[in-house]
């Protein structure tokens, strides 16, 4: 490998990484939002009430607990899966990193 090509390979380096910290920055605010999701289900769910209010833009509407409930589950479900799909890119990534890290100071070493 030539200095043309570490750098390169340190540009690629520099790519992924910044692609790393935005996929760890979305997958933070999904979990989040799941932990959210979970508390108004688990409220919800200790309620003895028939209906509840819903944030709908800037309004309050009152819906079914039942109908309300769905809805917030399927939120999160959806943010799980998301959480797992940015999960398995963020593994790839790093992998990917390593594999770069190895071999940019590997060639370092023998241009020294």
């Amino acid at each position: 490998m030539e200095k043309q090509e570490l750098q390169q390979s340190i540009a690629e380096f520099e790519r992924n990484r910044n692609q790393l910290l935005g996929i760890s920055s979305q997958k933070q605010q999904l979990q989040f939002q799941s932990t959210a999701l979970n508390s108004a289900i688990e409220e919800l769910e200790k309620t003895q009430e028939k209906k509840a209010y819903k944030a709908v833009a800037n309004i309050m509407v009152l819906c079914d607990v039942k109908d309300l409930k769905k809805e917030i589950s399927e939120q999160k479900e959806t943010a799980d899966l998301r959480v797992k799909t940015l999960q398995k890119q963020e593994d790839a990534l790093v992998e990917k990193l390593n594999k770069l890290k190895h071999s940019s100071l590997k060639t370092c070493k023998s241009l020294n």
